[in-house]
């Protein structure tokens, strides 16, 4: 007869079981996509004699801080739409504890992408300001190389490596 377990007279087809762990596994797979469009960038390149922050300059940063600003949004409405979707009242109780702790973890991820969302969005602003890319410090230029790496970066790396060194002393 067919692929299916016979009972009685009739076929019933087997279908692989969805379960908690086969939606994680997807689900990670998005969220891990998530940032590509984000980190697949041109590194700038200045021109000889470039000003630091020159308009070039700034409106490169401004695409790449916008670009990866959307992409967030967009992982946001993802997991909403995961979610609604994939809830679901799995009768194995080990299913619905996975569900749980998967979701708890989403929402924990989402939550911390939220807070990167907002300090984008400040460095938007510092860029309007004309202040961007520049130590909160000690006022000295962070660096292309760094901004690209960390567009939300507010120290160059030595005030940075300070303060880590503070935090270490101090716990």
């Amino acid at each position: 007869m067919g692929g299916g377990i016979q009972l009685g007279e009739r076929d019933v087809p087997t279908q692989p079981k969805a379960t908690a762990a086969t939606k994680r596994a997807k689900s990670t797979e998005t969220s891990a996509s998530a940032l590509d469009g984000f980190r697949r960038f041109e590194p700038y390149q200045p021109k000889a004699k470039e000003e630091y922050m020159s308009e070039r300059m700034s409106a490169h940063f401004r695409q790449l801080l916008e670009a990866w600003r959307t992409e967030l949004m967009e992982e946001v409405d993802r997991t909403v739409h995961h979610m609604k979707d994939d809830a679901a009242n799995f009768p194995d109780p080990n299913d619905r504890a996975t569900q749980e702790s998967e979701f708890t973890m989403e929402l924990r991820t989402r939550d911390r992408e939220r807070k990167l969302i907002k300090k984008i969005g400040e460095a938007l602003t510092k860029l309007d300001e004309h202040d961007y890319g520049y130590c909160e410090s000690c006022g000295i230029e962070i660096g292309i190389r760094r901004l690209e790496a960390r567009p939300t970066a507010t120290l160059c790396i030595d005030c940075k490596t300070r303060d880590e060194i503070r935090e270490k002393q101090h716990g």
